[in-house]
């Protein structure tokens, strides 16, 4: 392919080397913490909740993770687990707790006022906000462009395609048109932070500086909390609420896809 497709402002590249530092920085699956998904060598970690929602009539208003915990008589804190927080397996993927939530938090891709506001945090993070790389799983049925015989970001169990832009690109969907599906992984040429949102997970985790995970905490219109290297990951990893019994799988639901 001579000319890379554009999707939006993103282009495709035939170079993944840029991904390599990740590839030979993260743990393996096995390990089962954030730095399964983001490079070990940063300083600070923080987790950012995709918000549920709650249905007006037409309009949807965003429902924070501390809120739900609250209301079922959890507790918030950084590592807590949609299910533990709302007491039942099946809010994961069916089923609402009418009046306080309609809609379960985006499994696998950053919702996009998120994806935005974490953009527009990060662009002061950076000595180059316009030169970034952005990673999306090649599993994906909708993608843009067909991943068949492009090369790939070897990443365990995740291979991904690779595409350039600038950080504002971040909430640009990779998806066919009605689908919305946003990278999986992004971050900028200097390498001062990466940004990882796995396929099968209900937040996202970035790794930076402590100032840079510091602005995130801080930032009213994102729901982030500071965590450590070594926080697990897995759907089993709050260990202050109660697990709901019955899971059907009993492996890390992380690993499941």
């Amino acid at each position: 392919m001579e000319n890379p497709p554009d999707i939006g402002s993103l282009t495709l590249s035939h170079d993944v080397h840029p991904g390599d530092w990740i590839v030979d920085g993260v743990q393996p699956f096995s390990a089962q913490t954030v730095c399964s998904l983001i490079p070990q060598g940063f300083e600070a970690f923080g987790r950012i909740f995709h918000p549920a929602y709650r249905l007006l009539g037409a309009q949807k208003e965003e429902v924070r993770w501390t809120v739900v915990a609250l209301a079922n008589q959890r507790q918030p804190h950084p590592a807590m687990e949609w299910a533990s927080i709302t007491g039942a397996w099946r809010f994961l993927t069916q089923d609402s707790q009418p009046g306080l939530w309609d809609q379960a938090p985006s499994q696998g891709s950053m919702p996009l006022r998120q994806a935005a506001r974490l953009a527009d945090v990060l662009t002061e993070q950076t000595r180059g906000p316009q030169d970034c790389w952005f990673a999306v799983w090649e599993g994906w049925g909708a993608l843009a462009v067909s991943p068949d015989e492009l090369p790939k970001v070897e990443l365990p169990g995740r291979r991904m395609l690779l595409f350039s832009g600038s950080l504002s690109a971040a909430t640009t969907s990779l998806a066919a048109n009605p689908w919305d599906q946003r990278a999986n992984l992004w971050w900028p040429e200097d390498r001062t932070w990466c940004v990882a949102t796995d396929v099968n997970l209900l937040t996202t985790y970035i790794g930076g500086s402590q100032d840079c995970i510091d602005a995130l905490v801080a930032d009213s219109d994102l729901e982030t909390m500071r965590i450590s290297r070594d926080q697990r990951i897995t759907w089993d990893s709050d260990k202050i609420n109660p697990l709901p019994s019955g899971h059907p799988d009993p492996r890390p639901r992380w690993e499941t896809a």
